[in-house]
């Protein structure tokens, strides 16, 4: 018995949301690189001045910028999207809430990282240094990351993976957050594409 070449297979196209520096951007980016069935096909950002869009023209990637009227009052670019083929949304420090007229286009297909255990630390206003300080003020002896589906609510989607960490008395919010990248960096990369492999998720596919 002869199994198929990956070539054989439909390329599954992934856009990268993010505000800021990439950095879980490149570790996707880097993770997938040469990959047949899976490309990062866009990368797109609401910051005109975001480091992930320098990341992008650096490996030569499609950028996107996105406006806020259209965004949250226009299509939400989904035709857009669609016209490329995305498959699947991938949120890597994208700060701004996600329209409906997206998550209904892309149902089941669009994922978040979390730096904390959900629904613990989640919410508006809760990204960066906000969940590691919420972390040290409560105590917890150990923290982690949470990858999940998104939806209308601010990290409330069903949760796919999570890892931890543990908190010592030694740690502070830096200290934290530099333990929760690690896991970021490591386990992000392996989960999207686990979910393509099984085929988890089905739109535009």
């Amino acid at each position: 018995m002869t199994l198929p070449g990956p070539e054989t297979y439909p390329l599954k196209n992934i856009a990268i949301f993010a505000s800021g520096t990439g950095t879980n951007a490149q570790k996707i980016i880097d993770h997938f690189r040469g990959n047949p069935t899976i490309s990062i096909a866009l990368i797109a950002s609401n910051k005109p001045d975001a480091g992930v869009l320098d990341i992008a023209r650096n490996e030569k990637i499609p950028t996107l910028l996105i406006e806020r009227e259209k965004f949250f009052r226009g299509n939400a670019y989904t035709q857009e999207l669609q016209s490329m083929d995305i498959c699947m949304i991938v949120l890597a420090g994208f700060l701004w809430k996600i329209p409906p007229a997206l998550i209904h286009a892309f149902p089941g297909a669009i994922i978040n990282i979390h730096p904390a255990l959900l629904p613990k630390y989640g919410g508006k206003g809760m990204y960066g240094h906000f969940v590691h300080d919420a972390v040290i003020a409560s105590g917890d002896h150990e923290t982690g990351i949470t990858i999940h589906l998104v939806d209308e609510l601010y990290d409330h989607g069903k949760n796919i993976f999570q890892a931890t960490v543990p908190v010592t008395p030694a740690d502070n919010a830096e200290t934290i957050a530099r333990k929760v990248q690690v896991l970021e960096h490591e386990c992000y990369p392996k989960v999207i594409e686990s979910m393509l492999k099984k085929k988890a998720i089905g739109a535009n596919d």
